[in-house]
């Protein structure tokens, strides 16, 4: 049913729009993260009546689904949490339509991600810097922002204030045990970096993962924007359970003067807006210009909806991460199966519930950076994360016994996808192309991938604990085996962006210096459709640093200074070594 999660105590504030329908001077269509960071930042002044739309349900706090770092995966296909989207079929995946879960709970897919917490690379932002248009998004622009959101702990979970004061906590994972310190060890053996930390000044090379997670619970974009807040502001609404159907228009057609939504009874509401938010992702995002009017006219015509303003742009572009796991067992019990037995599941449950401890207060991906290809040209292309604990991914991978993973993700890719309305009716999925292999350079970015991935778990370090790789297994080994493998079984990566891009060129869709659709008034766009280009990153962290900074920008405050001052570097024991925060390549 719809839900309001904070209902003004002064009704009086929210005016009469046209015909006595509520009006607000801003609406907020989604939930999620980059809906969370505007719903703080622009409800800030008191005068300003904020409505943040969801289409999802509460996060409730104590849901062990969203709240439970142990128990990510549970969440996704699972529609109370996901909307369950699926590819269309993918010639470079043999055919397979692949899973692209999406959050569909308010915190978005913040509340049903991983929690591993990345920048990206600064070379990322400066390659967006040179779009049209896009001078002021430069690493050098974007890093105040990370350091505004951010709020880092020390070992004791205590905030350190010198590495920001921000909403966002994130959490450096301990890491402990043999498997971790191997897999460390192993990355020094095998030629790499050995770094403080990858959200550093250096990228490339291992650390111990950052994360959002606090006191042993999912700290999403909520949590850190929205819940704190969201009581104390008369001024603001959140509104859960609903969905956004169209956009509605004045009589020209070329402003947008607020949406109708349906509540969870079928009814059907129209709201009235000063200016209306898009905040619902790379895929939901475009969905809804299309099915407004917005969108390729020859798109349009095919579903029949009548074309309001021709933007070709608008779900072109998409671009997302292909992952892949190996494993390998473990001769020795240290790894963490032996928790993972059902009969000490209530019991790791309970540990959880009432104290935040234990195997189900941790994601388990508590090590992971990057590494190169021959095709990074200067960025490194290949994210891992190290695991000590062999997981059951999908349905025929039962691993049995001890045993340890790496999850492998290609960064880079010269894939482009798109998202397409279907239908006129919003409630019908859009079909999803990804073109995941496509190219030749995707591929042998791949093969490299998988060598560099072997290679680690190859070291010295791993003696006396590896059993042999049992996924793929032995009989994966030419360039071949292993992009027919991948192939097979490579999922979704969880980080769609770039359907909605910003810039000023003809493909572009959203203006970079006002987030404003162009061509259409009163209608902006802040969400990861607006990246021009997918970063080297999961998506958690730049989301938010985008909402951040698009926030300054809907406001008409003057962006933060930019900061392209260089951190220092030391190195140790031979291995590269990075204190001070990352900034420029």
């Amino acid at each position: 049913m719809e839900q309001f999660v904070q209902v003004s105590a002064n009704s009086a504030k929210f005016g009469n729009g046209r015909n006595g329908m509520a009006r607000y001077d801003v609406v907020i269509v989604g939930g999620g993260s980059a809906g969370a960071v505007l719903a703080h930042r622009l409800s800030e002044d008191p005068s300003r009546t904020v409505l943040m739309l969801e289409a999802g349900q509460p996060d409730h706090r104590w849901d062990p689904v969203i709240r439970m770092p142990a128990a990510l995966s549970h969440a996704w296909g699972n529609p109370r949490y996901d909307w369950c989207y699926t590819s269309e079929p993918e010639p470079g995946l043999a055919g397979r339509r692949v899973a692209v879960p999406r959050g569909k709970v308010l915190g978005g897919s913040s509340s049903i991600n991983g929690m591993v917490y990345q920048r990206g690379n600064p070379g990322d932002y400066d390659r967006w810097a040179t779009g049209p248009g896009l001078e002021e998004w430069s690493s050098a622009h974007c890093l105040p922002y990370y350091r505004r959101l951010e709020r880092r702990l020390s070992e004791h979970r205590i905030a350190l204030d010198a590495d920001g004061a921000g909403p966002q906590i994130v959490e450096r994972a301990p890491a402990a045990g043999p498997l971790n310190d191997a897999f460390l060890i192993a990355a020094g053996q095998a030629g790499h970096a050995v770094v403080d930390n990858v959200n550093g000044p250096r990228q490339e090379g291992f650390s111990r993962t950052e994360r959002t997670i606090f006191r042993g619970r999912r700290y999403s974009a909520t949590d850190a924007y929205l819940h704190p807040v969201s009581a104390s502001r008369p001024n603001l609404q959140v509104r859960t359970g609903v969905s956004v159907r169209q956009l509605r228009f004045d009589h020209s057609g070329s402003q947008v003067i607020g949406v109708r939504y349906q509540a969870a009874d079928g009814t059907f509401r129209d709201v009235d807006a000063g200016e209306t938010i898009l905040a619902a992702g790379a895929i939901a995002t475009p969905q809804l210009l299309q099915v407004s009017g917005i969108g390729d006219p020859e798109h349009l015509a095919s579903i029949g909806v009548d074309v309001r303003t021709a933007l070709p742009g608008v779900g072109a572009n998409l671009q997302d991460h292909l992952a892949i796991h190996l494993q390998h067992a473990c001769v020795r019990p240290v790894s963490l199966s032996t928790h993972r037995r059902v009969h000490k599941l209530p019991g790791a449950a309970a540990r959880w519930l009432v104290s935040g401890t234990g195997i189900g207060a941790s994601n388990h991906f508590e090590i992971g950076g990057f590494a190169s290809t021959s095709l990074a040209g200067g960025i490194p292309d290949v994210m891992i994360l190290f695991a000590p604990v062999a997981m059951r991914f999908a349905p025929d991978v039962r691993p049995a016994g001890h045993g340890y993973e790496m999850h492998v993700s290609v960064m880079s890719s010269d894939a482009r996808g798109t998202v397409r309305a279907t239908s006129r009716d919003i409630g019908v999925p859009p079909g999803i192309k990804l073109n995941y292999l496509g190219s030749e350079k995707d591929r042998r970015r791949w093969v490299e991938a998988i060598q560099i991935a072997r290679t680690l778990l190859d070291q010295p370090a791993f003696a006396g604990l590896d059993g042999g790789e049992t996924f793929p297994g032995p009989t994966v080994r030419t360039p071949e085996q292993v992009l027919d493998w991948v192939s097979r079984r490579a999922q979704n990566g969880l980080h769609p962006t770039s359907t909605c891009r910003m810039g000023t060129d003809e493909g572009a869709v959203v203006d970079p210096a006002t987030m404003q659709v162009h061509g259409v008034e009163g209608l902006r766009v802040v969400d990861a459709s607006v990246f021009p280009d997918v970063p080297n990153s999961n998506t958690y962290g730049p989301v938010v640093m985008v909402a951040e900074r698009a926030a300054d920008l809907v406001l008409g405050n003057t962006p933060l200074p930019p900061d392209p001052q260089p951190s220092r570097t030391a190195s140790r024991n031979g291995s590269h070594v990075v204190t001070g925060r990352l900034v420029e390549a």
